[in-house]
């Protein structure tokens, strides 16, 4: 099958076409009103510098159901220690640039560019995108950050400067989707750090159809400012 290339038009392809990799069009930008057309649509953009913008719908997609959530024996003892706090909305920018600079086991650079970090902050001021902030002694050192619509969270990256900080903020949010109804978190691709977290793939197929059932759910944008 083809790669798409955009066009200034908000449309996407069917993401049943996109390639084995996942791989379904290039171009277009990153406005507000794509990114959001694209969540819809079971899309996300995912490039470096230098690359046009990406757009990818994999086939398994990697999905965190939120009662199938893991806790680690590690995480249950960090989760009591003493120092540890987490809040949501309160620092997003800092936490998409941590994730942007904080070095990955088996990653050499970042896809977070400049561009989208513009974007994401853009997304987070008009209460599409969120995060979840972990503090130790009133310090960030781990989180989390991605897009909201009707009852899913689609997942984008997540950082940590201590051990399980990240683990703590992911709890966080499984905890606030329980508490909110969430159908899923979605996790894009897999990965066995996920899946250690309980994440499994799905097939793209059902994966759109849990994603349509949840779009019909009532969306209002705006922040989720708290302390947990």
């Amino acid at each position: 099958m083809p790669v798409y290339f955009l066009t200034d038009e908000i449309i996407f392809p069917d993401p049943e076409n996109a390639l084995e990799d996942g791989l379904l069009a290039l171009g277009g930008d990153l406005s507000p009103a794509r990114l959001v057309k694209a969540y819809q649509n079971g899309i996300f953009p995912w490039y470096g510098d230098g690359s046009p913008i990406l757009w990818w719908s994999p086939d398994p997609r990697m999905v965190l159901f939120p009662d199938e959530f893991k806790i680690s024996k590690s995480l249950k003892q960090s989760l009591k220690k003493n120092g540890f706090s987490v809040k949501t909305d309160t620092n997003f920018e800092a936490v998409i640039s941590l994730c942007a600079k904080v070095p990955r086991s088996g990653q050499d650079g970042t896809w977070i560019t400049e561009e989208m970090k513009e974007a994401y902050i853009e997304m987070h001021k008009l209460g599409y995108a969120h995060s979840f902030e972990t503090y130790y002694d009133n310090k960030l050192v781990g989180g989390l950050y991605g897009i909201s619509l009707g009852k899913g969270f689609f997942g984008e990256s997540m950082f940590h400067l201590m051990r399980d900080a990240s683990k703590i903020a992911m709890y966080y949010l499984v905890e606030y989707a329980k508490k909110n109804q969430f159908r899923f978190i979605d996790a894009q691709q897999e990965t066995d750090h996920l899946r250690t977290l309980g994440a499994r793939p799905v097939a793209r197929k059902y994966f759109l159809k849990l994603l349509k059932e949840t779009l019909e759910e009532k969306f209002v944008p705006g922040g989720w400012d708290g302390e947990w």
